[in-house]
Formats: C-alpha cells, structure tokens, sequence
C-alpha cells in the first residue's frame, strides 16, 4: 500500500492526505515553540522529495494520549479524514503502565482500521529519554521492540527513531542531548530528525532538514495588537490595549524603542526579567512564572556570563527557560531570543561554545531570534531595530491581500 502513496507522491495529480497519529510528541506544544511539529516537517521533507505533490498533512496528536486513547479517537481524528497515509507514533505514555503486550495489541488493532479503509500504515517507534523519568526509561525499549515485533507481523513500514536517536547519543551525547526539549520530549531538533527518518521510510531516499529556519514573522501577536490599537484609536476613543513585554535586560528598554518606531503612539507595558549576576537556574526558576502573566511578548536574552555548572545542565536549563516561556500548546504570544554577541560583541574564549550551544537550543524551540551579523560593529539598538523592521516587513507582506 506504500507504493500507492508514492506513486500519488510522484505523479502529483491528486493530493497525499497523511495523518500523523500519536500523543503530545506528535502534536503542537510548548517543546517545538508551539507553530510546527514533526507533521510539518514530514511534509517539508516529502515536498521536497516529490516537489510535484499535493501533500495535505494533518496533525492528529493529542497530549497524554496512550494508543488505547488513541483507539477511541481514531474514527473522528484520524480515518473520517479519508487519508492515504498514517504516520503512528505511540508508546511514550504507554510505556509507563508497562503492558506491552496490550499496546502490541492496540497497534495491530490501530493498523488494521487504517488499512479497512484504503491507507498504508507506517509504524514509527518514539524517541529515547533522559534516565531521570525512571517511570518510563526502564520500559522504552521493550516498547520500542514491541512497535517492531507489530511491524513484522503485520508487514507494515517501520521508521526506527528510537534507534536513530540512540545511535547519535551513542556517537556524540551533546548532538543528542540538544535533540531533546526536557526530559522525554525532543524539540524541534528532534523532530526534525523523525521527519528525515519517516520520509526516508517512505521514500527510501535520505534527506536532511537542519537548514529549515524559524518561521517568519515572529511577532504576529506583537504586531497584531499594536495594529489593531493603532486602528481603533484613529476611528474611536476607545483605550488601546496594551503590548505586555516581559524582557530581559536591557532589552526591556531596547525593544519597547525599536516597537515605537514603527507605532510611535503604541503602548507597552514592560516587566522587566531580572538576570544581571544571577546564575542559570535563577534565571530558569523565574521562566516558571511567565505563562500565568499572559504576555503579548517575552524577549529572552540570557547573559553569556550567567553561569552553569556543566553542558549538559547548561542545556537542560536553558531549554527550560525557553519553555516556560512558550504557551503550553499552541501559540499564543510571541517568544524571541536575542543571543549574547548583540549586546556583547567580543565574546571571551569561555563564552562562545556556550553561545554556540544556546543558539542550536533556540533553534530547537523554532522561534525567531537576533544574532549579531559577522563584522557587524553596529551598537544593539541599531541591530535590533533593524530585526524588527525586517518582521514587520514580513508581517506586513503576510497580511497584504494577494494582487
């Protein structure tokens, strides 16, 4: 049934509906910076691939979702879709009940649904994890064997993420580690790696996503509401609502100038982040608080000097700044980060494989960010400003109706 699926790819007279099936791994959260998930970059992937497809993917994966949760759902969620193609991808919540023997069972069960009504499977085992979830990481693999044992049996296609991530940790930890969002969920990093996995399971063919950017604009929100405040105040005398910021220093100050050049009469009510001498964790610590404030914007700027006691804590809270930072699902406010060499241009021999290392994490939560330009001499507001102007162009092009 893959081959059908491919040939529809290749000859892209009809479109490929896929399906990706699973728990919060599959769907949009917090971990990938709350716009795109591995369904997304499965389709870059296979656009690529078939540059002639009609490619209409679907993202069918709900936080804490075990398969027997998924079995219920699969009517509504997955085969009134009428897909060609369903990626699952269970098991992380499975996995700490322990009971492989019923998630083999509900697989088999997952897969023959899709098959009675016309759509090829593909079998896709999770991620593998930190050893700190001692619930989960004593029955992963197993559960891994057990998406490969249902594979065989049922000869459907397998893409083996649990084993490509276990062979990069084995050959280079730090490349893994900066795979991984938290504890059990990766970030973008990593979902780009399940895409390049899936596709080429499809395809046979090997690619790589590592040069897909962010997506742009990233101050919808920011924009939007500064727009729409500039709107009504210029028909009604109606308060405008403000931008609330929470920023980082001095980028509390440097951002709310570089928003009024462009609204001069734009409110933004700012609270700043206090980072100046505090060490990662504080700053990780304070990051918890974000969410319940409900901002417009949160600017994170982590000083190259904030101190770490190794990489892989360095990683792990950096990760969790930018998490706390984000929405729990989907986006709803802005989150940017502006790296070290903008304030600092001369970065010492100790800071810069930190910055190298914090710029690979922001790129893990898919999420706009401001670097200093090589031989860029410019002072941070000129940087800065230049950047926003540059997304606002975008904005502004992404809103203008088509001619």
């Amino acid at each position: 049934m893959i081959r059908q699926v491919v040939e529809r790819l290749v000859s892209g007279k009809e479109p490929v509906r896929i399906v990706c099936f699973g728990d919060s791994i599959t769907g949009v959260y917090y971990h990938t910076g709350g716009r795109r998930a591995w369904c997304d970059m499965l389709g870059l992937a296979l656009q690529r691939l078939y540059p002639q497809a009609k490619l209409e993917m679907v993202n069918a994966g709900i936080s804490g979702n075990t398969s027997a949760a998924g079995l219920k759902r699969i009517e509504r969620d997955v085969l009134a879709r009428k897909p060609h193609l369903v990626v699952v991808m269970f098991g992380m919540n499975d996995c700490a009940g322990g009971d492989v023997q019923a998630f083999r069972a509900n697989l088999k069960t997952i897969v023959q649904r899709c098959r009675e009504v016309g759509a090829a499977v593909v079998l896709c085992t999770p991620n593998s994890i930190y050893p700190q979830d001692t619930r989960r990481v004593q029955h992963l693999a197993a559960f891994a064997d057990g998406v490969r044992q249902v594979a065989s049996e049922l000869s459907a296609p397998l893409a083996d993420c649990y084993r490509a991530y276990e062979d990069l940790r084995a050959a280079n930890p730090t490349e893994w580690k900066l795979l991984m969002s938290e504890t059990i969920h990766p970030c973008m990093n990593g979902h780009k790696l399940f895409a390049e996995v899936i596709a080429e399971t499809v395809s046979g063919k090997r690619i790589t996503l590592g040069d897909v950017p962010p997506l742009s604009p990233s101050l919808s929100f920011t924009f939007s509401r500064l727009s729409q405040s500039k709107r009504l105040s210029a028909k009604t005398r109606i308060e405008k609502q403000p931008v609330a910021m929470i920023a980082m220093p001095p980028y509390d100050r440097l951002m709310a100038d570089a928003l009024r050049q462009l609204y001069p009469e734009g409110q933004i009510a700012v609270t700043p982040w206090p980072v100046a001498g505090a060490p990662l964790a504080a700053i990780e610590q304070w990051a918890k608080g974000v969410r319940a404030k409900k901002p417009t914007l949160v600017v994170i700027a982590v000083p190259a000097e904030a101190p770490a006691p190794g990489e892989e804590e360095f990683i792990r809270s950096y990760n969790w700044v930018l998490d706390w930072s984000l929405s729990f699902g989907k986006q709803e406010w802005d989150v940017i980060a502006i790296l070290p060499s903008v304030a600092k241009p001369h970065l010492t021999a100790d800071e810069l494989p930190r910055s190298a290392l914090a710029r690979r994490i922001i790129l893990g939560k898919d999420i706009g960010f401001v670097e200093r330009p090589a031989g860029d001499q410019n002072a941070p507001e000129v940087i800065l400003s230049r950047w926003v102007k540059d997304q606002h162009a975008a904005f502004a092009a992404k809103d203008r109706p088509p001619k």
